[in-house]
């Protein structure tokens, strides 16, 4: 009789119930009103949430998180899938072929899909590994996120993500729009094209310098306006959104005005970026977590070398207040860490980052949820647990509005419908 009934009121409902599978969810965080709803059953068929109902109905397949925490999978709006750093970095560029770092990749994706993150946003890998790792997750070859990927960055001559920085003169070759280096708005458009070639979905560059690369400044600006606005002008024609990393202020100021979707770091954020920022409707995406491990890490004997320890050390204990003053100012924030400087599978402590700084667990969680699927122009399949969406499912064993400790919990994960872990 109870199955019955729950089948009829999957029918009252619209729902085809005879492949249902069904969440019981004790409490689900609905990150479209910002409020936490108790016993609720999500219906899944297939890959689509297809029904969200009061009580405990019944189904094909019942996964029981009664005394769990449900909310949507978490995005990663900056990682760096498939690498990760140590103090062999700059060596590693020289004795690793791009074989070597796939393969590494392959763990990192599934430890990032374990600790909740169902989507991830690449900014920036050579040689196509992005593109190919994200293809053989979605064709089910590898455990991992879903990803989109930025492929190769666009930097200027000399600057952040220039390939051939901290080489020897002998094997400092001059790389061009192809290899995501330009010095013109001709080279601008190339680049942007080279990137559609090539597989990517979104487009990165690098509007100052930076903390990791092998040269003096971390902050200086690197584009003109006018090669700004090209690469986003080129962008648009292909769909991408375009991602600006920058420390700097001058530089931040000419990727806004450049009409970039994205400021990722943010460091040296004035009070008039922050105006053109809310002007231009520009999102920030902090990466806290990546400020605080490079700070660390800049204190290590012979973790970074000694053009990057310097930047490390300035640079990276900065970041967390400036996300503060910006999410003060009411600056749009979406969730990103910079993961790959970090450890692969901590992507959760930018969490307890955010709240320390100010921001109530619960827009922390939307940050990284229904925010970031927005700047990834994914909001009608991704983001928040609700009919027509994607079945993209985490849980916690507690209360993570309470106790942050549980970003670092999850112990339910689903993607696409399809369960990676479960109590």
């Amino acid at each position: 009789m109870k199955k019955i009934l729950a089948l009829a009121a999957l029918a009252a409902a619209g729902v085809s119930a005879h492949a249902a599978t069904v969440i019981h969810a004790g409490r689900l965080i609905d990150v479209d009103a910002s409020e936490v709803l108790t016993e609720r059953s999500i219906v899944i068929e297939n890959d689509e949430i297809v029904a969200v109902e009061a009580g405990y109905v019944d189904g094909d397949t019942v996964i029981d998180l009664r005394d769990a925490t449900v909310m949507p999978g978490w995005i990663d709006m900056h990682v760096h899938i498939a690498s990760q750093t140590s103090p062999d970095r700059q060596l590693e560029s020289f004795t690793l072929d791009p074989q070597d770092s796939a393969y590494r990749s392959v763990p990192y994706a599934e430890v990032t899909l374990m600790a909740g993150f169902t989507t991830v946003r690449d900014l920036g890998t050579s040689h196509g590994l992005a593109q190919s790792l994200r293809d053989a997750i979605a064709q089910g070859h590898v455990i991992g996120p879903r990803i989109f990927t930025a492929g190769k960055s666009i930097a200027t001559t000399g600057g952040h993500a220039d390939p051939s920085n901290g080489r020897s003169r002998a094997l400092a070759e001059d790389p061009g729009p192809m290899d995501g280096v330009v010095n013109s708005t001709d080279g601008a458009w190339k680049a942007v094209r080279a990137r559609y070639k090539e597989g990517s979905d979104l487009i990165k560059i690098t509007a100052t310098g930076g903390v990791l690369s092998q040269a003096k400044s971390g902050q200086n600006p690197q584009f003109r306006v006018e090669e700004i606005e090209a690469i986003v002008a080129a962008a648009r024609d292909y769909g991408f959104r375009v991602a600006a990393h920058a420390h700097g202020t001058e530089g931040m100021k000419r990727a806004v005005l450049g009409g970039v979707d994205s400021i990722e770091h943010g460091t040296f954020m004035t009070d008039e970026v922050i105006r053109l920022m809310k002007r231009e409707g520009t999102w920030y995406v902090p990466t806290i977590l990546a400020g605080r491990f490079v700070g660390e890490k800049a204190e290590e004997p012979g973790y970074f070398s000694e053009v990057v320890r310097p930047k490390a050390a300035a640079i990276g204990p900065k970041i967390q207040d400036t996300f503060a003053r910006a999410y003060q100012a009411g600056v749009k924030i979406a969730f990103g860490t910079d993961t790959g400087v970090s450890p692969h599978g901590d992507n959760w402590r930018e969490f307890g980052y955010m709240i320390e700084s100010g921001m109530p667990a619960m827009e922390a969680i939307v940050s990284a949820t229904r925010s970031a699927a927005e700047l990834l122009d994914q909001s009608e399949r991704l983001g928040s647990i609700a009919p027509g969406k994607l079945a993209d499912v985490i849980a916690v064993p507690g209360d993570p509005l309470t106790d942050t400790s549980q970003f670092g919990k999850v112990h339910f994960v689903m993607k696409n419908g399809k369960v990676y872990k479960q109590p």
